[in-house]
């Protein structure tokens, strides 16, 4: 689901209220470990809770569509070397 007006960047949809940009907020309760380990990884990649979920939904949405294909997800080293499968999503 490639959204070419976007750059190429896959945005989730989601249902909530809809905002002044016709963004969609949404209200989400987490328990105290996933808000420090969110918080953990916005400030390791300089950015916000917010965009750190984004990027989790396109890249569950990316497993997902893998997945139907009977595809794999797994990382590589710089050799390419496949080092670790990815399972479970």
């Amino acid at each position: 689901m490639k959204d070419e007006s976007n750059n190429g960047i896959v945005r989730p949809k989601a249902q909530g209220q809809i905002g002044v940009r016709g963004e969609v907020r949404l209200s989400l309760i987490v328990s105290p470990e996933l808000n420090d380990t969110l918080e953990e990884l916005a400030d390791r990649s300089h950015s916000t809770k917010s965009d750190v979920l984004r990027k989790a939904i396109a890249l569950f949405e990316v497993a997902s569509q893998a997945k139907q294909k009977n595809e794999k997800i797994g990382i590589l080293d710089q050799d390419d070397k496949v080092i670790r499968e990815i399972v479970g999503i």
